[in-house]
């Protein structure tokens, strides 16, 4: 039997790099899998991918504004019409500005809280009572590194990340007594649309991709199918008296403990 045989899945950022490798992950492990995303034809690509290459792939693409409740409620609203419970929600979307605090403006600050902080908010409020009502679920939120160790242009997208952690342990504390766990996966830098932008944003990318791959201590930059394993670690039975907890995906690059 499969870890994930008859569990349905939420992922938000879907479409994206971590976020389509998690989606096709936990469909080859037994999961119906809805693929929420911004871009719906990026959600629609991943959706497809499954339904082909996992034997008796289930999965559901939707697009989604996690700035906006009403997207939010309609969203988990056709994935319960469709697959019925959500047994695991995994907060991947994110957005970010590549320049130092000072230099940013006001209305960038209001756009990266509402996808990295205000978004995960609107997805929990929707899918938490129905998981306290059964007393079971499984929610893993996708943080950053910068909200351990800081990271220089990304100020006010650390200070989001930071919170989302905050939010997290005291959603574990919160609803421990329901049997829902939840728990934070912290990439490090890692080859996605996301780090692109923040190569050119810092001017020289080929130097700056040099000098990340001397620092990790793997050696390399991490690939969105370095994540999966993790998030499916905090979504399993496997980990079903982890609560509350931070684990960082970064080849060594921040070390802690």
């Amino acid at each position: 039997m499969q870890r994930f045989e008859d569990k349905t899945v939420v992922v938000t950022g879907g479409g994206g790099g971590i976020g389509g490798a998690t989606c096709r992950r936990f469909a080859r492990e037994g999961a119906r899998v809805a693929v929420l995303d911004l871009n719906p034809g990026a959600a629609e690509t991943v959706a497809a991918r499954i339904e082909a290459e996992a034997e008796g792939g289930r999965a559901l693409a939707l697009r989604c504004d996690i700035t906006e409740r009403a997207s939010v409620d309609a969203a988990v609203a056709a994935v319960l019409e469709r697959f019925g419970a959500i047994d695991v929600l995994v907060n991947n979307a994110g957005w970010d500005v590549f320049r130092p605090f000072t230099k940013t403006e006001p209305a960038q600050w209001e756009k990266l809280i509402a996808i990295n902080l205000t978004g995960a908010l609107h997805m929990h409020h929707a899918v938490l009572p129905g998981m306290a009502a059964r007393k079971a679920g499984r929610i893993v939120n996708i943080a950053s590194d910068a909200a351990r160790v800081g990271s220089s242009g990304e100020a006010v997208y650390a200070a989001c990340k930071g919170g989302l952690v905050a939010f997290t342990k005291t959603i574990a504390r919160e609803h421990a007594r329901h049997g829902i766990t939840a728990n934070v996966v912290c990439p490090g830098p890692t080859d996605t649309a996301l780090f692109a932008d923040y190569k050119e944003g810092a001017g020289n990318p080929e130097k700056l991709m040099e000098a990340f791959t001397r620092s990790i201590p793997l050696g390399r930059i991490g690939q969105p199918d370095d994540l999966p394993g993790a998030i499916l670690f905090f979504a399993s039975d496997d980990a079903a008296f982890v609560t509350g907890q931070v684990l960082s995906v970064s080849g060594g690059l921040t070390m802690n403990g």
